[in-house]
């Protein structure tokens, strides 16, 4: 029933996917509220971030529309190469929005945005870059945890966990340099400290922290391959419980952003190892009700067709 091949990648890409999440407060999320449609226009290009999560790019006209998002009220975040950074809060019921950027010249933020635009070349330029953005600004938040994440993903994780240390001297409970510092420590099978430091970013967040359930959930779902690769079931099936329960939370928090795709898929999959088919179909069919014209529909679909073949 299982694909291997199809579980080693979906647990890779969600490893990777938690490090484009980050935290907000819980006083903006109300997953139970109706659904809404939010356009934003901004500059061609920009990066938008809905409570910290990364939601897309704006068009070549300037416009980004979200779909399906939840809750009323929005801290809304834009970012495009040249202009300085700009937050605004929002009500979903305004359909649409106009979030105008300024042109900087200011050095740190010039550098950051470098520290970015070289993440998908060169890792050392990046966190070379980040280096020189938190010299010219020490108390740049989002460098130290760019410079953490760069450090981490090239294998240096003591100087990833230096630069979590020096951002806690600036701001000591940050939720998202938690949520790093976690995943170090799963990366490194210290599973005791990655939940803690997990645990923690998610207090830190006051509930809404995708990236620690997430990273929580894989962890849970490793520790439950483990115990019954040794035969203890028990484990086995409490560990795969703490899994779902994680991810499930994680995806109420991201709603319909595109990370949301890989998890709708990596959660279906560990109810397929609970042998929950009818909760696995369940999740398919919300992922293609989110995520109709993804390039996965129809693989997804033909998992629901091969479940509904072989359950009990």
């Amino acid at each position: 029933m299982i694909n291997t091949g199809r579980a080693r990648s979906l647990f890779r890409i969600a490893a990777l996917m938690t490090a484009g999440l980050t935290a907000i407060s819980l006083s903006s999320f109300a997953q139970s509220l109706p659904a809404s449609t939010l356009t934003i226009t901004s500059e061609p290009s920009a990066t938008v971030f809905i409570d910290d999560i990364r939601f897309g790019r704006t068009d070549a006209a300037g416009k980004l529309s979200v779909k399906g998002l939840s809750g009323i009220r929005h801290a809304v975040r834009v970012r495009a190469e040249g202009f300085k950074e700009t937050s605004k809060s929002i009500l979903t019921s305004q359909g649409e929005i106009s979030i105008p950027l300024v042109k900087t010249t200011e050095p740190a933020e010039l550098a950051f945005q470098e520290a970015e635009r070289q993440l998908s070349l060169d890792r050392t330029k990046a966190a070379d870059a980040y280096r020189k953005a938190i010299k010219l600004r020490p108390t740049f938040t989002a460098a130290y945890i760019g410079l953490a994440r760069v450090l981490s993903d090239s294998g240096d994780d003591d100087a990833a966990m230096k630069a979590i240390r020096d951002l806690r001297r600036i701001t000591p409970t940050n939720a998202e340099a938690s949520a790093v510092e976690g995943r170090i420590y799963k990366d490194n099978g210290d599973d005791a400290k990655a939940i803690s430091a997990f645990k923690r970013s998610i207090a830190q967040a006051r509930g809404f922290q995708p990236e620690a359930y997430t990273g929580l959930g894989l962890l849970y779902k490793e520790k439950a391959e483990t115990a019954g690769a040794g035969g203890n079931f028990a484990d086995e099936a409490a560990n795969y419980d703490e899994a779902t329960k994680n991810l499930t939370t994680a995806l109420k928090q991201l709603t319909t952003a595109p990370d949301a795709a890989v998890l709708y898929q990596l959660l279906g999959l560990v109810y397929e190892r609970q042998k929950k088919y009818d909760d696995a179909i369940r999740v398919y069919n919300e992922f293609l009700e989110r995520f109709p014209g993804s390039n996965e529909a129809p693989t997804v679909r033909s998992f629901i067709e091969q479940l509904k073949k072989e359950k009990p």
